[in-house]
């Protein structure tokens, strides 16, 4: 790699305040505010409103769409497919 043509890759902390749940890893996203981390090292922290513990595919608590509903509003509004 060439030296001084990409961003600082460090340790940041991104917080998931609806799971209230934090992760430790590496980025070259950067923060102005900070964190104490378990370790008692100060981080900085990326606040962001959804991860894998707070979104539904991985929590298992998706919501199931009514399709057949929709399928049923469809063909009454436009008639069915063999009524040609």
């Amino acid at each position: 790699m060439k030296p001084g043509i990409h961003p600082a890759y460090g340790p940041v902390v991104f917080r998931d305040r609806a799971a209230d749940v934090a992760f430790l890893t590496r980025s070259t996203a950067t923060s102005d505010k900070t964190v104490e981390w378990e370790d008692g090292r100060t981080y900085p922290v990326i606040d962001v409103e959804i991860s894998s513990a707070s979104h539904p595919f991985y929590t298992g608590n998706a919501r199931v769409m009514d399709t057949a509903g929709r399928v049923e509003r469809f063909e009454r509004r436009y008639g069915t497919r063999g009524a040609r």
